[in-house]
């Protein structure tokens, strides 16, 4: 499988496309504008795959900013996790307080797992339930690719931010001690922004939450 990551938008996200063979899948589409949409459709283009599902780690208007742009060329199912829809119905009013010019969506995603394995498409992963920065927030664990895409639980030597709706480092805290540092340490992670890590470096160094 090889990932393709693409650094959007104003909050500077970092957007997923994986490919294997002729299928593709995207995680957190954050494009702010044509051009980094365009980047994208390229990349898809050149790989020869056919995208065949959207997977958001959480509803943060930054990971789905550019979700009603791909819906408009691709017919796709969207998973999330809908235990707590605060944050996608409420996107329009997200944008907004961050001075971007977006509306609300029109339907509601398919459903993640709280915890579990999950297929999208031709792609397997094990859903790894982990709020804290948000409510709806899920790890995907590729374990025979020995990697997770964390989105904003993980960063290299950093976490993600407890100061919006329903953020709480404690409960934070709990989900990457026991969902994320329990995963192998060469397990690569891909988090929502910045560069990769590996969970044994994390343990090892991340000054917010030690093993």
């Amino acid at each position: 499988m090889k990932i393709t990551t693409f650094e959007t938008g104003p909050f500077l996200e970092n957007t997923y496309l994986l490919s294997k063979g002729d299928a593709a899948l995207i995680i957190d589409p954050g494009f702010s504008n044509e051009s980094e949409y365009s980047a994208f459709k390229v990349k898809l283009q050149n790989s020869g795959s056919e995208l065949q599902a959207v997977v958001l780690t959480h509803a943060h208007v930054d990971h789905v900013l550019g979700l009603q742009r791909l819906l408009k060329d691709f017919d796709i199912p969207v998973y999330l996790n809908t235990s707590d829809l605060f944050l996608w119905e409420n996107f329009g009013s997200q944008a907004t307080m961050f001075g971007l010019n977006q509306v609300g969506f029109s339907f509601t995603p398919e459903s993640l797992p709280v915890d579990g394995n999950f297929k999208a498409g031709d792609f397997e992963f094990e859903c790894l339930f982990t709020p804290g920065h948000a409510p709806d927030h899920t790890a995907l664990y590729f374990k025979n690719e020995q990697l997770v895409i964390a989105g904003d639980a993980l960063f290299r030597e950093s976490i993600g931010r407890t100061d919006l709706y329903k953020g709480d480092f404690n409960v934070l805290e709990k989900s990457i001690k026991e969902k994320l540092y329990t995963l192998p340490d060469e397990t690569v992670v891909y988090p929502g922004h910045g560069g990769t890590t590996t969970i044994g470096y994390e343990k090892r160094s991340n000054p917010f939450v030690k093993a």
